[in-house]
């Protein structure tokens, strides 16, 4: 005959197991936080030459100071959480810096001027229309979120962390 259990000869589970379940729940949480805030945030163009209504299909900041310094803050902002602090991807976004690496090697100045716009309308529209694959978005978009000086800002930004300079 069975006797019933009490409180202090009833079964505990392994301590170990208990443990294991903790770490996993904080994990779990963990990643589902590891982005942090992803709402978008404001980029000031103030000082930056207005561009317009019209989409430049060309970088107008190329290796402008100020622009440059305006998109390091916008990147932080708006793209490091995805792309890696400074440019540098831990592997679940791609990497920008290798953006237009296929352009540095081009010795005919105007395949390279050619490439470098090719790249820049990518990057544009990258941005500005984000990219879904099979209804996954993988990367927002920000057009009516950043203005065209922020996108550009940003691009002249990335154009100083490329892995080899054009």
């Amino acid at each position: 005959m069975t006797t019933p259990q009490t409180a202090h000869t009833r079964r505990r589970p392994p301590a170990g197991l208990l443990a294991t379940l903790l770490l996993a729940a904080g994990l779990a949480s963990g990643l589902a936080q590891a982005h942090g805030d992803v709402t978008p945030q404001a980029v000031d163009t103030k000082d930056l030459p207005a561009l317009g209504e019209a989409w430049l299909p060309e970088n107008p900041y190329r290796k402008n100071d100020k622009a440059i310094k305006v998109g390091t803050s916008a990147y932080n902002q708006n793209c490091a959480r995805c792309h890696g602090l400074e440019a540098i991807s831990g592997g679940i976004a791609p990497d920008l810096r290798k953006m237009d690496n296929d352009c540095t090697a081009l010795k005919d100045a105007r395949k390279k001027a050619a490439c470098v716009k090719e790249i820049d309308d990518y990057y544009l529209g990258s941005v500005r229309r984000g990219k879904v694959r099979n209804g996954a978005v993988y990367m927002p978009p920000f057009e009516g979120i950043l203005n065209q000086e922020a996108m550009w800002s940003i691009k002249a930004y990335l154009e100083t962390r490329r892995e080899k300079p054009l």
